[in-house]
């Protein structure tokens, strides 16, 4: 949502607390403002009609979880979804190219799984467990919530030092999915990847952990 959309978001929930004649205060409207502003209003709008109609859910105000549920699924309808929207990327933008998904959970998920090029080039009888690979590790990143993640998935193509030094622009990646949402990923996630792991050697471990014994 847009900030413009605040004024009327704000009556929309507090109309539906007054509905179902429950108080609503501005802490209350502040929290489902933070939790639904991925959506468009329009969106919110529907859902919470939907909800709000359903013999069940509609007996109590919707949560932002309902809301949830209603636009993007359960956590494994939406890790699906995923799933089919990378393999048609596979298949029609191919491991040369870079790419940046609609849903950061897929950068993180992919990288997790040798990168980009790589998944390209699986062959098709292992589709079927690379699915299962890909949806667990989809919907584990989903359920976190918060993670990092690499900005664009880069395709089988030369480093970008190298386009930097003889004064070459990066190739532009394909946007799959909403671009807005893409751009969003790009500027949230991060230039190198994940954090690095760090490791130190087990001879290094041991040393440090005589020295002090030494020392005595």
């Amino acid at each position: 949502m847009k900030s413009t959309d605040a004024q009327n978001f704000a009556l929309l929930i507090a109309g539906v607390y007054a509905y179902h004649r429950q108080p609503c205060s501005d802490a209350l409207i502040g929290m489902y403002w933070r939790g639904c502003q991925r959506w468009d209003y329009e969106q919110v709008v529907k859902a919470i009609d939907r909800l709000t109609n359903d013999a069940e859910a509609g007996k109590f105000p919707p949560k932002i979880g309902d809301l949830t549920r209603v636009l993007e699924g359960t956590h494994t309808d939406r890790a699906q979804l995923a799933w089919g929207k990378a393999l048609e990327a596979m298949g029609s933008v191919g491991a040369y190219t870079d790419v940046v998904f609609d849903d950061p959970a897929i950068h993180a998920t992919i990288e997790d799984m040798g990168g980009w090029p790589k998944l390209c080039r699986t062959e098709s009888k292992e589709l079927g467990y690379l699915q299962h690979r890909f949806c667990e590790a989809h919907k584990a990143y989903t359920g976190r919530g918060d993670f990092e993640y690499p900005r664009r998935l880069m395709g089988d193509r030369s480093p970008d030092h190298e386009y930097q030094k003889h004064g070459v622009s990066l190739p532009k990646p394909a946007l799959i999915g909403d671009v807005e949402r893409c751009k969003t990923v790009y500027q949230g996630g991060n230039l190198a990847g994940k954090t690095a792991i760090s490791y130190s050697a087990i001879d290094a471990l041991v040393l440090d952990n005589l020295m002090p014994r030494i020392a005595a």
